[in-house]
């Protein structure tokens, strides 16, 4: 089932989401919430203040002056954790304890081994554990698996995915300690989900740090894919590298029958070879935030599986493990 068929489905009347940590983030998701929902919303802060003020700004149903008040709130359906990543293996496992389905932003953990954990606590709890990596619903990467899986471009032989961009990284992100690493885990989990989520089974992942800094976060990082079949993929992620217009790039799918080439964000997209066409799929939900939170809704209120789940978010998070082992970049 695809993001676009899940209106409708479900109306979130019976949920009540309380997001923990008021950022930009929680600010982009509530008010995408409340446009395509009937759920209430709360906002949780350590800071009174900023939950009050996020309260007002987001039009939403009530503030809370602390993360565990909104855990101890019998209204509260679901804890959106949407704090540093530090704090989502913590932050979920209390939520699961107080009975609470959670939503963790991504990267979802520190570790790949944290997701059982937390998996096991949701199974004990009867609870649901739901990762918000949205670009699993993006219309660019649900256009390229289709195009992947129809054959049309013959045996797929390399993928090229370029991710450079100049992107600051200010407050927590600067920080491993909270972050949990540097430009990849934080950005890059996106951009990895996306080259193991095209139809092909990655076997192994090498990677190369340009700048060789040890002690500081990395910035830039070239990831090498080998997938079954012999396909091999290469992402080049940076924060550091200008791009057109803060971010315009292009990449690309080969096959032994044709290619696919696309503006890397899902601007354009065409198609030559077997069959040669041209698309804009970036128009309809660009960053695919209003799929995830359809599906995440139609989710809760009838207990099916989503779209995206917490196994898929698991071997991302591997996957950049072995990067960085890779690379020798402290983890």
């Amino acid at each position: 089932m695809s993001p676009e068929n899940l209106e409708g489905e479900a109306t979130g009347a019976n949920l009540a989401f309380a997001f923990l940590g008021c950022g930009a983030i929680t600010r982009r998701h509530s008010r995408l919430l409340r446009t395509i929902s009937a759920a209430r919303r709360f906002h949780a802060s350590r800071d009174p203040s900023r939950a009050v003020a996020a309260n007002v700004e987001l039009r939403g149903d009530g503030a809370f002056d602390s993360y565990e008040a909104a855990l101890a709130d019998a209204r509260v359906t679901c804890a959106v954790i949407a704090s540093p990543p530090s704090t989502h293996r913590p932050l979920a496992l209390e939520a699961l304890a107080a009975g609470k389905d959670v939503v963790v932003e991504k990267p979802a953990f520190l570790t790949s081994a944290d997701v059982d954990d937390v998996l096991a606590a949701a199974a004990s709890n009867n609870r649901m554990a739901l990762v918000a990596e949205n670009y699993h619903y993006k219309p660019l990467v649900g256009a390229l698996r289709e195009i992947v899986a129809s054959g049309d471009l013959g045996v797929v032989r390399f993928i090229h995915v370029n991710a450079l961009k100049r992107q600051v990284a200010p407050g927590w992100r600067d920080d491993v300690a909270l972050a949990g690493g540097g430009a990849l885990f934080e950005g890059g989990v996106h951009w990895v989900h996306l080259m193991a989520s095209l139809g092909l089974t990655v076997r192994r992942v090498r990677a190369s740090r340009p700048d060789a800094q040890s002690g500081s976060p990395e910035r830039s990082m070239l990831v090498t894919f080998d997938y079954e079949g012999g396909a091999v993929g290469t992402l080049a992620h940076s924060w550091e590298i200008p791009a057109p217009f803060g971010g315009v790039r292009f990449s690309g799918i080969f096959g032994t029958e044709g290619s696919a080439h696309f503006e890397s964000n899902g601007l354009v997209l065409w198609q030559r070879g077997r069959r040669a066409r041209m698309r804009m799929p970036g128009l309809r939900d660009f960053l695919g935030f209003r799929g995830m939170w359809r599906d995440f809704v139609r989710t809760l209120e009838t207990r099916r599986q989503p779209l995206m789940t917490v196994e898929a978010a698991r071997r991302d998070l591997a996957l950049i493990e072995q990067a960085y082992r890779d690379a020798d970049v402290a983890e």
